[in-house]
């Protein structure tokens, strides 16, 4: 379709070219939230400040972002501007013709330099973005930082004070419980015994939960840590029926740790391992790392955790157990744990069945 072009042409095109760059820039500042909807815009103004703008077609394809302004032909020709930002991620924003009516000289050399400038504009917005959801996150961590904060003031608070009473009950039901010949009141005793020493357990988790524990991290053997804690919950594991496999690629791997600590992290993944496996299955604990760091996975077989809580499983108090069975507390004892290593810790599918937590440690 070329036609030719004239001065008065090439003076209406740049009245448009600026006329886009200026109508970019207002839908960039007024932009709120639907980041989809100011990139739409964006392609509707890009396809009106071109030579042809009733023939252009517009596609913008950045991340998750698909944008057309028209149904792109069979056959065609374009021009391109490339998208980037400092998460490299790429994209690009593309004119199109469709090529059984135009031909490349259809496309003018400063069309081809707007592009490039629209560009600049759209990556220079994905990261303002990245930039903002960056800080939004920073300040909703620090709201549950603070939180935690003064959570752990209360909770300290109310395990103190239920600290003495328990042992009180304790301490009498066991005299008792030795003096006493009635099967019944033995009965009745043995229950108050138990209750006691969960609510008991309940407390030290509150009481670890809540202080900040002094880390005495020093170089340690991880292969012995492991096996001395396996040995302890052999018995557990034994009346659950319940067999443990443990593999590391590297008997004398050495990393710097809190073995009172570490050993927390290893009891409570595998009683909550042995809670939820079935009799007779096995629990994976495997040991791999790399030049940096160590990976550390508890695989079970039970019937796994779904997505949408792989995350609440960390807070104090949330528990997927039945009323009496858990406190809340052991996971996020875990992950306090292993953030105080400067680690990370992420719950995935193990295969074919069950959870995989997967816990990375820097060596």
């Amino acid at each position: 379709m070329n036609k030719e072009f004239t001065v008065e042409d090439r003076l209406k095109e740049r009245v448009k070219e600026l006329t886009c760059l200026y109508s970019i820039s207002s839908a960039l500042r007024k932009h709120q939230e639907d980041v989809q909807a100011t990139l739409k815009e964006i392609c509707e103004i890009t396809k009106n400040a071109w030579r042809y703008p009733e023939a252009a077609i517009v596609h913008l394809k950045y991340t998750s972002f698909d944008i057309k302004i028209g149904d792109i032909p069979s056959a065609y020709i374009f021009q391109e501007g490339k998208l980037s930002d400092h998460q490299e991620n790429i994209g690009n924003i593309r004119v199109y013709y469709d090529s059984a009516y135009f031909d490349t000289t259809d496309f003018l050399e400063e069309e081809q330099q707007l592009l490039d400038q629209i560009s600049i504009e759209i990556s220079d917005f994905f990261e303002r973005e990245s930039v903002k959801q960056r800080e939004e996150l920073l300040r909703r961590k620090e709201e549950h930082n603070d939180r935690l904060a003064i959570l752990g003031e209360i909770t300290a608070g109310i395990a103190h004070e239920l600290n003495t009473p328990l042992g009180n009950i304790l301490g009498f039901a066991e005299l008792i419980h030795a003096d006493n010949n009635d099967e019944q009141t033995k009965n009745d005793l043995d229950k108050i015994i138990k209750a006691s020493i969960y609510s008991r357990e309940i407390v030290k988790k509150l009481m670890f939960f809540a202080c900040e524990m002094p880390h005495q991290k020093q170089a340690q053997q991880i292969k012995p840590i492991i096996e001395q804690a396996l040995s302890l919950l052999g018995p557990n594991l034994k009346k659950a029926g319940i067999s443990c496999q443990f593999t590391i690629d590297e008997e004398n791997l050495v990393i710097p740790l809190d073995i009172i600590q570490f050993t927390q992290i290893i009891f409570n993944l595998v009683i909550n391992a042995i809670y939820v496996s079935p009799p007779k299955s096995y629990i994976e604990i495997l040991v791999s790392h790399t030049k940096e760091t160590m990976l550390m996975e508890v695989k079970d077989q039970g019937p796994g955790i779904p997505k949408s809580l792989r995350k609440k499983v960390f807070h104090p108090f949330y528990s997927t157990k039945p009323l009496g069975d858990g406190s809340g507390l052991g996971l996020s004892v875990v992950h306090g744990i292993v953030k105080a290593h400067q680690g990370e810790i992420k719950i995935v599918d193990n295969i074919p069945t069950g959870s995989n937590f997967q816990i990375s440690l820097p060596l």
